[in-house]
């Protein structure tokens, strides 16, 4: 088995010469001692570009910040500051990037840099795009796999998209900075990263209906190292570097498969839907919003639970007729849409991704009997590929990551609410899609629940 820095030549550096927008990608111990340089090389792609604005919120200006424009300043540039408050934590939502983007766009001189982690790395990643300028990223914590990526997972009017941006022209990596993040934000980023495998259950199964066939590059440069990345879990929580790098260095090289592929297909599933279920309804526990990784961790667990389940079911028997006769069209799925998402925005929203999706009861029946005839071969694949929902439990708490909806202050009933609405926000093919198809959405959520609850003293534990 290779190492984590073994990896940085074997992964990172090809991808980084094989990446349209990514000059630089440094990963290393002391590493923002080269961020004024690394910005130096990168201003000299833009004209005009003279000043350096560094863009935070106060927790990543604290870990980050002032070495960050010490190097800055001692390579010659004058620097300003622009800061948001951590508390309470940036909302991602492109209404939370305007003063960035407002800023970038008084001054043309301005070069942005971001410093911090997920929500930070997005909001200046959108701005950077809307004033049509490049931007390097600074990053604090293994929180997220969004510092190499294309796109920038934010709310427009209350509803998440992953809008199309640009990666970073180059990227800064401290390991001692990263290390030193507070033990949850690297928990987020486990749980973040091992939403990796249900989101390539639900790409199998895309794949195997001709839905959206597999990626070539995209794939194996996730799936072919996650079980590694994921190894030595209980490190993440004592915050060992070297299982925090290998984390780190796990979560570069997705970002960098999702710009590869042209979507955050790679990266997103079911699990992902869930989440952003909460995302939007803006979420909370304990006084605090519920931050993005937490969510994609608790959505892994429910995801492989039905996964769990979906590969103990012998689908060769399916009654086909039986199906379609209980299958909904169209108008069918916008009344189950208003009915299980409450906003009406975002319902509305997410009936454009429905109809994008849906297809008619004679496409329905040939999926159907594609379905018998190939679910052995499918199940073979899917087992596998995919990790049983307790195995990941347990991985997920020992990397001091919430493993079930109690942990984030979501009881039963929400959690169910939260996986019927979830089916209907994106128009990407997953296993709630599958499960739709097949007439065994209620079975399987009937199931799975029990198995997603814990009680008040097991929440606590």
């Amino acid at each position: 088995m290779t190492s984590w820095s073994a990896q940085i030549t074997e992964l990172i550096d090809p991808a980084v010469a094989r990446s349209k927008v990514t000059h630089e990608v440094i990963i290393g111990h002391g590493a923002l001692a080269e961020t004024g340089q690394v910005v130096r090389r990168a201003m000299a792609t833009v004209g005009g570009a003279s000043r350096v604005l560094v863009m935070a919120d106060d927790a990543g200006f604290a870990a980050a910040g002032a070495p960050v424009v010490e190097t800055l300043q001692s390579s010659g540039f004058d620097v300003e500051t622009l800061v948001l408050p951590s508390d309470p934590l940036p909302v991602a939502s492109v209404e939370e990037a305007e003063p960035f983007r407002a800023r970038l766009a008084s001054d043309s001189s301005m070069f942005p840099v971001s410093v911090g982690s997920g929500v930070i790395n997005d909001l200046v990643k959108w701005a950077a795009k809307e004033t049509d300028r490049p931007y390097v990223t600074v990053a604090t914590a293994a929180s997220m796999d969004g510092y190499t990526s294309a796109g920038a997972p934010l709310a427009r009017d209350g509803f998440k998209v992953t809008i199309p941006t640009r990666a970073p022209i180059a990227m800064v990596a401290d390991l001692e900075v990263i290390a030193a993040a507070p033990a949850e934000m690297n928990g987020w980023g486990y749980g973040d990263l091992a939403g990796k495998v249900p989101a390539g259950g639900d790409w199998l199964l895309a794949d195997a209906l001709g839905v959206e066939p597999i990626d070539d590059l995209a794939w194996p440069l996730v799936q072919d190292h996650l079980r590694f990345w994921l190894t030595g879990s209980q490190g993440i929580a004592a915050s060992d570097p070297d299982a925090v790098a290998r984390l780190f260095v796990g979560l570069t090289a997705v970002g960098f498969a999702m710009e590869f592929h042209g979507s955050s297909r790679p990266a997103s599933g079911a699990d992902h839907q869930i989440a952003h279920m909460w995302e939007m309804e803006g979420h909370t526990y304990e006084g605090r919003k519920v931050s993005h990784g937490a969510a994609v961790s608790v959505g892994c667990v429910a995801v492989l639970a039905l996964f769990d389940w979906l590969l103990d079911q012998d689908l060769t028997g399916l009654d086909v007729d039986a199906v379609l006769a209980s299958s909904s069209n169209l108008s069918g799925k916008h009344v189950a849409a208003r009915q299980a998402i409450a906003d009406p925005s975002i319902a509305n929203k997410a009936m454009v991704e429905v109809a994008a999706k849906h297809i008619g009861q004679p496409q329905q029946r040939e999926r159907l009997l594609h379905i018998i005839a190939t679910w052995p071969a499918l199940r073979t694949r899917l087992r596998d590929h995919l990790l049983r929902a307790d195995t990941m439990v347990t991985m997920l708490q020992r990397a001091g990551a919430p493993t079930h909806g109690a942990h984030i202050g979501v009881d039963a009933g929400h959690l169910m609410r939260t996986m019927r609405a979830a089916a209907f926000i994106r128009r990407r093919y997953t296993i709630f899609d599958f499960l739709e198809d097949t007439g065994l959405t209620d079975a399987a959520l009937a199931a799975v629940m029990p198995k997603l609850t814990y009680g008040n003293q097991q929440a606590a534990e």
